[in-house]
């Protein structure tokens, strides 16, 4: 050194890919003696250098950390000072201390130097320690250091990444490790298969199946390569090439130096003219991806002339790296195909779309119990149904997961059929029930519900409950109470018998539904949830949207990670308009069917609908001549405007009309296959003293439209 310090043997030798210098340095890393190449190296004058700082070295500080005798720590995200204060704080404590410091050299190239501080026992006072800089040669022997290179990517990267579990996270991370500690340019690619919709957009090559471009690295940050090699492509890659042979085989394939005629052949292969000019006379060694005996995809390394070419040492260091990767990579793979295939699961089996008479606005909400749970057996329903009504229904089944999501699709897809068969809500409940008990023979669950019913004509609604919280009901001036309803045992369990309850509902009140999760948990009684649900709607209901109410019903339990599935569904009930439907009674006249085709006429002139009168008559002449032919009592006629024109016969008949084939000698049974080819739907349910059978017509124009509500 220029002071006189003498230079132990010992020293690690020059190479030509790492160039070693000692600084001496003080206590508070000071500099206080060099040796004759340190002025050279770094680029600075022997009288600047002496009394410079460790930090002073640091130009443009790269992610380290202090570490000791045993080993090169992995960098971490921290800047330069604080790779040099653990360096320093490791001398204090007279031990070893090793990080990695970005060190601007006599190139004018920022190189990152392996520093290793060794305290000293005795000799000059003034130096407390030795400073080794290992700093790699500029260039071309640039990845010559194979301790350098697999220090680098061995013992950092998968601390950084961690436990992450983000696809592109964990591929950003493991390509700018490789670039450009391992390679100048780089790219990572895997199978779509592993996160796509096993859909795959051709390009027109015959070759491997398709793949993804998840990320691409180059350290002198040439716009080309991501030109040509985009992020997020899907891509077969043609056969007869590298990366082809790479999978294939499961082995990495190397290629010294890519001739330029070969580099125009993967071109023209490939149509995409620049790779030729970015591939021609490199170095490429393509690293396979495999996880448990399968090839996951690739990384793809590049050195550019003038680099070493990468050889069987190279690449037995990258396959280290690659092994380790792929089962990051699986992890990643495995964790979002789950993920995925439970959301859309969950998605499947909620409603896609709600609907309800033009009078009736519905909300609602579905919130799963975790991030890490994202599926459950809470559901909701709003069902229009014929003649300006609509069927509110919520329910929950037992447990989370998949297992209650599918049972909860089982139990939607036959809500769905026994409300096309316009059964009440209790016999609805019932015939669930009885699908719960049949489930349950191979997998035991049970369920709880509430099923409603609203007729927006006649403001009455009929709710039936099994197992379930009761509906909240709330009148506009903000006065509520719960719906007292005899409550059936769970669905599945037991044998109890299930009883509706009917209720009068004024005009703009809120009917809200809802599952337990929202009103208790582990740390709150269930009592109250439901008074805090109540004291929600107690201010001024009728003057707030659906939309802020539901926000107010789920305000606080998003933090609450103790919580259950949560379902909610608001709806705000109101007749439709008087003169959208007209009623009579007839009495069991012959002259009661030319009466009642007199009667629609006034209503149907009045609403525009003169076209569809003929078709009208002749169906409601079919209609009550059933009904006074088979029912002892007086008949009801109620036609609907509401979406569609819905034409209601009522008698106090049990027995619902079935739809029969009539022989050629036969003088009845035809009425029915009439009303069927006239009317776009007909049906019949039953009611608390009888029957209704009705038809229904599409209004034209826009009126004719479904009303469906749009999801949130």
């Amino acid at each position: 050194m220029t002071t006189g310090m003498t230079v132990d043997s010992s020293a690690p030798p020059q190479s030509a890919s790492v160039r070693t210098i000692i600084l001496g340095i003080d206590h508070s890393g000071r500099i206080v003696q060099h040796d004759r190449q340190a002025p050279a190296v770094l680029g600075r004058p022997a009288e600047k250098l002496l009394g410079a700082s460790l930090s002073d070295l640091v130009i443009d500080p790269s992610p380290a950390e202090n570490g000791d005798s045993n080993g090169v720590v992995p960098p971490p995200a921290s800047a330069g000072d604080n790779v040099v204060q653990s360096l320093l704080d490791a001398l204090k404590a007279d031990r070893e201390g090793t990080g990695m410091l970005s060190i601007r050299t006599e190139s004018g190239d920022n190189l990152d130097a392996i520093v290793t501080v060794h305290p000293m026992k005795a000799g000059d006072a003034n130096v407390a320690a030795l400073a080794l800089l290992r700093i790699p040669s500029p260039v071309a022997p640039r990845f010559v250091d194979p301790a350098l290179m697999r220090q680098t990517l061995l013992d950092g990267t998968f601390k950084r990444i961690g436990d992450s579990l983000d696809f592109d996270h964990v591929a950003r991370e493991l390509i700018t490790t490789l670039v450009p500690h391992f390679c100048n340019s780089g790219g990572v690619a895997v199978l779509e298969s592993l996160i796509g919709d096993d859909e795959f957009p051709s390009h027109g090559l015959e070759g491997t199946e398709p793949l993804r471009r998840l990320a691409v690295a180059n350290d002198a940050e040439d716009p080309a390569w991501e030109a040509t090699f985009p992020i997020g492509e899907i891509l077969r890659y043609p056969k007869g090439s590298p990366y082809v042979r790479c999978l294939d085989t499961g082995k990495p394939v190397l290629e010294n130096r890519i001739p330029a005629a070969d580099a125009e052949k993967l071109a023209d292969m490939w149509q995409r003219p620049p790779v030729a000019g970015l591939l021609t006379d490199t170095s490429m060694l393509l690293l396979p991806l495999i996880a448990q005996g399968t090839t996951l995809g690739f990384f793809v390394c590049v050195r550019k002339p003038g680099y070493r070419a990468f050889d069987a040492y190279d690449q037995e260091i990258g396959m280290d790296f690659a092994s380790r990767a792929a089962m990051f990579i699986d992890n990643a793979r495995r964790y979002n195909r789950e993920h995925a295939t439970a959301l859309t699961l969950q998605r499947s089996m909620l409603p896609t779309g709600l609907s309800a008479p033009s009078s009736v606005d519905v909300r609602h909400r579905y919130l799963p119990g975790s991030k890490l749970i994202e599926v459950g057996g809470d559901w909701y329903e709003s069902i229009a149904l014929p003649g300006a009504r609509v069927a509110l229904v919520v329910g929950d089944v037992a447990g989370h997961g998949v297992r209650a999501a599918v049972t909860m699709g089982r139990l939607r897809t036959a809500i769905h059929t026994l409300a096309r068969l316009e059964l009440p809500p209790a016999e609805s409940l019932q015939q669930l029930d009885e699908l719960m008990h049949t489930l349950g023979e191979r997998e035991p669950h049970f369920a709880t519900c509430t099923y409603a019913i609203f007729d927006a004509v006649s403001g009455t609604c009929e709710v039936a409950v099994a197992g379930h919280l009761p509906p909240l009901l709330v009148q506009p001036d903000g006065s509520n109470e719960y719906l007292d309803v005899s409550p059936a045992p769970p669905l599945g369990v037991g044998e109890g018998p299930i009883e509706s309850k009917q209720f009068t509902v004024e005009d703009g009140s809120l009917f809200v539904l809802y599952t337990d999760g929202l009103v208790e948990n582990r740390t709150r009684d269930i009592d109250d949830g439901l008074g805090r649900l109540q004291k929600i709607f107690s201010d001024s209901p009728a003057e707030r949207s659906l939309e802020d109410l539901c926000k107010a019903m789920l305000d606080g339990v998003y933090a609450d990670h103790q919580r259950d599935d949560i379902a909610v569904l608001l709806a705000r009930l109101s007749r439709i308009p008087a003169d959208h439907h007209a009623t009579w009674t007839l009495g069991r006249e012959l002259t009661s069917v030319g009466q009642a085709r007199s009667l629609i006429r006034e209503p149907m002139e009045r609403w525009g609908l003169e076209d569809m009168i003929p078709i009208t008559e002749l169906l409601v002449s079919e209609l009550v001549t059933n009904a006074l032919r088979y029912s002892p009592g007086a008949v009801t006629l109620r036609i609907v405007r509401e979406g569609a024109l819905v034409c209601e016969v009522g008698d106090n008949s049990a027995a619902l009309p079935r739809l029969r084939q009539a022989g050629r000698d036969d003088e009845n049974g035809r009425g029915l296959q009439v009303v069927s080819q006239f009317a776009s739907r007909w049906g019949a349910r039953r009611t608390r003293t009888g029957k209704v059978v009705w038809c229904e017509q599409p209004l034209p124009g826009p009126e004719g439209e479904p009303h469906v509500l749009p999801l949130h």
